[in-house]
């Protein structure tokens, strides 16, 4: 009989810890400003895991998403209202022009 068992990862191990490092690098291209917090707590993530430091993990992964995602946001309601200004004639100029 072989004497080679390995005990199963932790609970809460590195596949219930997501990183959302995509996330944060989408949002670089929203609003870079909180795409760097959300880029540095995205890479801490799996070190913390490596390291037993679960909690620690799962904290700069809510705070990655937390950042990720509000940059997004922003980034996506920026552009609403630019297209919302644009359509209404407000951004190109037209309401402020003079008329002949």
């Amino acid at each position: 009989m072989s004497q080679n068992w390995t005990p199963p990862p932790p609970a809460g191990g590195a596949a219930t810890v997501p990183n959302y490092l995509v996330p944060a690098i989408i949002s670089i291209f929203c609003c870079w400003p909180l795409a760097i917090p959300a880029i540095i707590f995205a890479t801490q993530v799996n070190g913390k895991v490596a390291a037993g430091d679960i909690a620690g993990a799962q904290d700069a992964s809510k705070k990655a998403k937390m950042f990720s995602f509000i940059a997004i946001g922003l980034g996506l309601l920026l552009v609403v209202v630019y297209v919302l200004l644009m359509l209404l004639g407000v951004a190109g100029g037209i309401l402020s022009s003079p008329s002949r």
